[in-house]
């Protein structure tokens, strides 16, 4: 049977995905500056036969046709980029590239992808139509590179029905996954502000325009934001997490500058709210006598898993891992590109297991301890896999 030939090819290829891992682990590159990465993938689809062309400049889209006739399409996808943060494993693969780090786990997703495609070339005799294979550039930084390989038709000629993408999650042991059918993860703006009023000596204020107090009336009334005019039947957060008021103790600064964010699950809402903060933050500082520039940076959509596609999905999940191995998710605030392909066609977005608790795997993404319990690149190769032939219709 396919299930249980693509299991026994996912344990036979573990330590050539392994080692695709680890070196990827050890050789990580920001975003925009996948150059050694879409190599390293380019040379492995070369191997594998594996026609493709480039995108988004690093980005690389693999076509692989399954012998059977179909005309069936379906996407599967993998992000490449590292983060700018420094290691603190003590590991023999840990990075080489000071002050870069695959501390989200693209190192996985992408060593996986190469690992499917290969499972995939061997039992392609079995199955009918066309698998997209997907390596994106920047899903960490602004524009994201799905964005920018959607403009460029990774989406089109041929069109999938359906885009599937992973990510690994330390919160899940290592051979589960976990699903969400429908809004998953938020939309993501960056808020860039700057209150100006009128500095000097602390112990005179009558002759000043304090931007510190005005910055406090203006931090807590935007709170409204969220607390009175967005539905509290739809997610919706605001903070700011950098505030930098240079005065001294007796001196009150000329302006205070301040970075936050704002992410919702409603494109309305977000567009509407976008307007209101603005308009409040203005409205307010100016009756306080200052000025304030208040800039947003959209970011990504939110994400949304299509039911039908998704429930289908973890059907073929249950089917492969068994019920007790696929678990559900609740909604996630943070943000990801993946969004933008699920904005434009039926995409699932779901989670790798990589936690292992007895060996203090346990940290999160996104931190200079961040690692997975590798055992969990065999579930991660013949999961998608199997998804990917199911999905075809095989």
């Amino acid at each position: 049977m396919m299930k249980e030939q693509i299991q026994q090819l996912a344990k036979d290829i573990f330590d050539d995905v392994l080692a695709n891992r680890r070196h990827l682990h050890s050789h990580p590159e920001l975003s925009f500056h996948e150059v050694e990465t879409s190599a390293f993938v380019a040379r492995h689809l070369d191997i594998l036969g594996i026609s493709y062309e480039r995108m988004a400049d690093n980005g690389l889209v693999g076509l692989l046709k399954g012998d059977l006739p179909s005309d069936k399409v379906i996407a599967l996808r993998a992000d490449m980029d590292a983060l700018p943060i420094t290691e603190a494993n003590d590991v023999p693969y840990k990075s080489q590239n000071v002050g870069v780090m695959h501390a989200c786990g693209h190192d996985v997703h992408t060593s996986s992808l190469l690992g499917v495609a290969t499972i995939l070339t061997q039992v392609k005799s079995q199955f009918g139509g066309t698998i997209k294979l997907i390596f994106q550039p920047a899903e960490e930084k602004l524009p994201g590179g799905a964005s920018l390989m959607i403009k460029e038709g990774v989406l089109e000629n041929p069109k999938p029905s359906a885009v599937i993408g992973q990510h690994v999650m330390p919160l899940i042991d290592a051979g589960k996954v976990g699903f969400r059918a429908g809004k998953y993860m938020a939309s993501t703006d960056e808020l860039y502000v700057t209150v100006k009023g009128k500095g000097g000596h602390g112990a005179q204020p009558q002759q000043n325009i304090d931007p510190v107090i005005i910055t406090a009336h203006m931090l807590t009334a935007l709170q409204q934001i969220v607390s009175r005019f967005s539905d509290p039947k739809s997610p919706c957060v605001l903070s700011f997490g950098k505030v930098i008021a240079n005065g001294a103790t007796n001196v009150i600064p000329n302006e205070v500058y301040l970075e936050g964010t704002f992410r919702t699950m409603d494109e309305e809402w977000r567009a509407e709210a976008h307007q209101k903060m603005k308009k409040m933050a203005e409205g307010l500082v100016e009756s306080m006598g200052g000025a304030v520039d208040f800039n947003i940076v959209k970011g990504y959509p939110y994400l949304i898993n299509e039911p039908v596609l998704t429930n289908n999905v973890r059907g073929f999940a249950e089917d492969y891992l068994g019920k007790e191995n696929v678990l559900d998710l609740d909604i996630w605030m943070a943000a990801e590109d993946f969004a933008y392909y699920s904005q434009v066609a039926d995409s699932c977005f779901y989670r790798l297991g990589t936690r292992n608790e007895s060996r203090g795997i346990t940290s999160s993404v996104h931190t200079p301890t961040f690692d997975i319990e590798e055992t969990a690149l065999e579930t991660s190769v013949g999961l998608m896999a199997y998804l990917a032939v199911k999905q075809l219709g095989n």
